[in-house]
């Protein structure tokens, strides 16, 4: 039995590095699951994202669910990507990742969805960097939800990052206190090229991938609706 064991967490471990890798077939469906994660909680009714908040962030970053990560990090890890706002529009995806810690980003097996709101330009910055820890490198606070609630001022003012969590159905507000996010170069790297460089694609140099597009018209739709466009 210790044998079997033994066995089974060397492959484990081997599988990491490959399971952490990334290539353009990963990236592309990685951004289209995000597409999909966003809209299906914007369009919960009274329940979604505040209209308000969401035209005032700077960058949004999504990410989906994943239970074969979770199940190969110990319930605590999660992949996605980020975006920012440009003179042109949305930028190009950047690719992140994010380890929970003892956040609670995933449990009891269940997969669990994040959307990360960065109010400010410190937000942006700690964005930028290679890894950052909410909470201590930037303030986190759980959001407020519903499409016409009245955001808390205090919150708008003084949270460079804003955090909601959807598992199981339920979308939410949560803290994130302890987390840790990082760029995944790995998936730059396989969407754009080796020389690729994340300041450049969240200014909007980037040229915009084929399997982003949805992404983008999700975010456009919304966030021309929360201007009342």
């Amino acid at each position: 039995m210790f044998t079997r064991i033994l066995i089974f967490s060397t492959l484990v471990l081997v599988a990491v590095p490959i399971a952490v890798a990334s290539d353009h077939e990963d990236d592309a469906a990685r951004t289209q699951k995000s597409a999909q994660v966003f809209k299906e909680i914007m369009d919960t009714p009274d329940k979604g994202i505040p209209h308000d908040l969401l035209e005032s962030a700077k960058c949004i970053a999504i990410i989906p669910g994943d239970k074969k990560f979770a199940f190969i990090f110990g319930g605590s890890y999660g992949r996605g990507v980020a975006t920012c706002r440009t003179a042109q529009g949305w930028s190009a995806p950047m690719f992140v990742a994010i380890d929970g810690g003892s956040a609670g980003y995933q449990i009891g097996g269940s997969s669990t969805d994040l959307i990360l709101l960065f109010m400010n330009d410190r937000a942006l910055s700690s964005l930028l960097s290679d890894k950052f820890k909410l909470g201590a490198d930037a303030s986190v606070a759980a959001g407020p939800i519903g499409r016409s609630a009245a955001a808390d001022t205090d919150i708008k003012l003084h949270s460079e990052i804003l955090s909601y969590s959807r598992s199981k159905g339920v979308f939410a507000g949560v803290s994130l206190d302890g987390a840790v996010v990082q760029a995944d170069k790995s998936g730059d790297q396989a969407m754009y090229g080796a020389h690729v460089d994340r300041h450049e694609i969240l200014r909007g140099t980037v040229r915009m991938p084929a399997s982003a597009k949805n992404l983008m018209y999700q975010l456009h739709t919304y966030t021309n609706r929360a201007s009342g466009m």
